[in-house]
């Protein structure tokens, strides 16, 4: 398994590969994990029993992990999680080829082959599930299961990265079996910690017939990190703003903010701001936090920034594609249309949608063909949305869908701004 591209589906619980294989455990605590977490406590000790166990029988250590991982269960998941049982996977290299799958508790093994898709579950066994199974034609993924008996779909297609070495954060993970190229070793992560601080890797494509080379092709890491890099040439250039619907969103924004009213304070300019936020949603002055929290008139909470410049106000859900007016959410559900023009053929007419929640936005991928991806600000890790769950935006985290990147801004300026 170790030439195979891995490729971290975005979630809460903590994923790692190590010594080629891969390992889940659910976390099952309130907040996002950090290194006091049960869920990053048992992965790492669980990564160290793998990493031994690869380098005692590194042409397929998978009998070796799962007598492991069992004598694990009996001495030491206790002593990390008293009273709680650890839900976990691993996948790794069978000793005559194939997958090694060891399960226990509320975990999902998914193959992916040519007759259709098999699943195991680890809440089906008795303690836990130890089998080989053959290397499935397309891929085989391990999830974390947030719902009983429910593990996320397999995305429809590779995503733009591979996790290499180390710990990220996400629902699991899918080990794509297909057509897979072995890559130039590099020195792993040597401390993975706090996460996510997983090292991904752009997948290799093979070379074009031709000696045009589009966005789609380039780096991901290059190509679509910030405002402004994508360049004018290449087959999918981003297009000039549109003044006319730059228009009309803002006054769309302007009419909806009358009429949704929620709880919060007020600056001493009498602007409505987020409870939660020591500064001034609109203008950015301080807040006194010690008055009454009452219900204000909800100001837009934030901008989508195109990678060419055009800005998209939000004051009300929207729904983004390359062609959402035709879209159920926009004529059924009241959501505001936000056209993308992209000529890649990987958006689909209504892409993703989002959701203002309060004073937090939102983002769906709503079972889009080629999936949404997202950049935390800080991170260079291009994460898959599972599709109709949502992530709430963090100002600065990018937004890949189809062939176009979006920045997600405050829209208050910086303090005393």
């Amino acid at each position: 398994m170790k030439d195979q591209q891995v490729e971290v589906v975005a979630g809460t619980h903590a994923v790692a590969r190590v010594g080629g294989a891969l390992v889940v455990v659910a976390h099952r605590e309130p907040d996002r994990p950090t290194p006091e977490s049960t869920a990053v406590r048992a992965l790492e000790s669980l990564a160290e029993l793998v990493r031994e166990a690869a380098g005692q029988a590194p042409r397929g250590p998978g009998a070796l992990v799962a007598r492991q991982a069992t004598r694990w269960l009996m001495k030491h998941a206790e002593r990390i999680s008293p009273g709680v049982p650890i839900d976990f996977g691993i996948l790794s290299a069978a000793e005559h080829g194939g997958v090694a799958i060891f399960l226990h508790g509320n975990v999902t093994a998914i193959l992916a082959g040519v007759a259709g898709v098999e699943q195991f579950r680890g809440s089906d066994a008795a303690f836990t599930v130890d089998r080989v199974a053959a290397l499935p034609a397309r891929a085989i993924a391990l999830f974390a299961d947030d719902a009983p008996g429910v593990a996320p779909e397999l995305p429809a297609e590779r995503g733009i990265g591979r996790l290499v070495e180390g710990v990220a954060q996400g629902a699991g993970a899918v080990v794509w079996t297909d057509g897979a190229r072995s890559v130039p070793a590099e020195t792993p992560v040597d401390q993975p910690y706090p996460l996510p601080t997983a090292r991904i890797d752009p997948e290799p494509r093979e070379p074009q017939a031709h000696s045009e080379t589009s966005v789609h092709d380039q780096d991901p890491h290059h190509a679509l990190t910030e405002q402004g890099d994508l360049e004018a040439g290449g087959t999918n250039p981003a297009p000039l703003p549109d003044p006319d619907l730059q228009a009309r969103l803002e006054a769309t924004a302007k009419a909806t903010t009358l009429v949704v009213k929620v709880r919060g304070f007020k600056c001493a300019r009498a602007h409505p701001s987020d409870p939660r936020s020591a500064f001034c949603t609109v203008c950015g002055m301080p807040v006194d936090q010690t008055q009454p929290i009452a219900e204000v008139v909800r100001p837009p909470l934030g901008m989508l920034v195109l990678d060419d410049g055009m800005t998209y106000m939000l004051a009300a859900d929207a729904v983004l594609g390359r062609d959402p007016e035709h879209s159920e959410a926009a004529q059924h559900r009241g959501l505001v249309p936000l056209k993308v023009d992209d000529t890649s053929g990987g958006m689909s007419r209504a892409h993703a949608e989002l959701h203002l929640v309060n004073w937090d936005v939102a983002l769906v991928d709503r079972g889009s063909t080629n999936g949404t991806r997202t950049r935390l600000p800080g991170y260079r890790d291009w994460i898959r949305l599972t599709p109709n769950q949502p992530m709430v935006l963090v100002p600065g985290t990018e937004v890949m869908i189809g062939n176009r990147v979006l920045r997600f801004e405050a829209a208050a300026p910086p303090p005393f701004g």
